[in-house]
């Protein structure tokens, strides 16, 4: 059986598209459609403090200003609460996760990464954030773009984060679920997310999932290299100068 192509960009609304999003939103479109496949949208608001009212609705917008024209119905992370509550229970059932109540800042003391404390204390979930049991790393990828990716052992054999304190669902989680119930073949994306690429490559195998292949662009940097990003107020897409921003991008793209 011949397995359709399927992409997909799934921006966060933490405020409108700025030029790294349309990177990643060509990019991605651009091998979806280069490869006779589907392109799928998908509004990661996963984090209802980081987001922007109406900032969903603008991205969509903003997408068909461009002539980015997905092929199915947008999810929305917020509507599947319940299906990734029912992937952390079946993980529990499994032994593959504990509750823990170390801060941040513990952490921070460590160096940055979790050192296991709370794996055998079998805390209440009363206050919790849920940690996966990591029993198998993933310590490096094939990149279709860069090639083979390894990363720190420290990141590969943390027992991450699967659900906040504070209740909400982990990037992480999320993104493994509806990627792999959306049947995406592969995953086209910011080079700033390589490194969780082993987390859920890991989580991948856990469900029992094909794992996508995976493409990491290149990063837009402001002026002083850091990222272009909402959190470095990147100014929004002009709305205006729409071929001249498209041909910075194909550029930027080596297209």
């Amino acid at each position: 059986v011949i397995v359709r192509y399927r992409g997909r960009f799934a921006p966060s609304p933490t405020g409108p598209l700025h030029f790294g999003s349309l990177v990643a939103a060509v990019g991605s479109y651009l091998q979806a459609r280069a490869l006779g496949g589907r392109w799928l949208v998908r509004i990661e608001d996963l984090d209802p403090p980081r987001e922007v009212p109406g900032a969903a609705d603008e991205i969509l917008r903003t997408l068909e200003t461009y002539g980015l024209q997905w092929d199915e119905t947008v999810v929305y992370q917020s509507q599947r609460h319940d299906r990734y509550q029912a992937v952390l229970d079946d993980f529990y059932q499994r032994g593959l996760t504990y509750h823990c109540q170390c801060s941040r800042a513990r952490i921070q003391t460590l160096g940055g990464f979790y050192d296991g404390h709370c794996r055998s204390l079998a805390l209440p979930a009363a206050q919790s954030s849920v940690r996966l049991r990591m029993c198998d790393p993933v310590y490096g990828f094939d990149d279709q773009r860069l090639g083979h990716i390894q990363v720190p052992a420290a990141l590969a054999e943390e027992d991450f984060i699967l659900k906040r304190r504070d209740g909400l669902f982990a990037y992480n989680l999320a993104v493994v679920i509806d990627d792999a119930d959306s049947g995406v073949t592969e995953v086209v994306r910011g080079a700033d997310l390589i490194e969780p690429t082993v987390r859920q490559i890991a989580l991948y195998r856990l469900l029992g999932r094909n794992e996508p292949s995976w493409l990491h662009l290149p990063l837009a940097l402001q002026a002083d290299g850091r990222k272009l990003s909402k959190q470095n107020h990147a100014p929004a897409l002009s709305q205006r100068q729409i071929s001249q921003t498209l041909w910075q991008a194909l550029f930027f793209l080596g297209q």
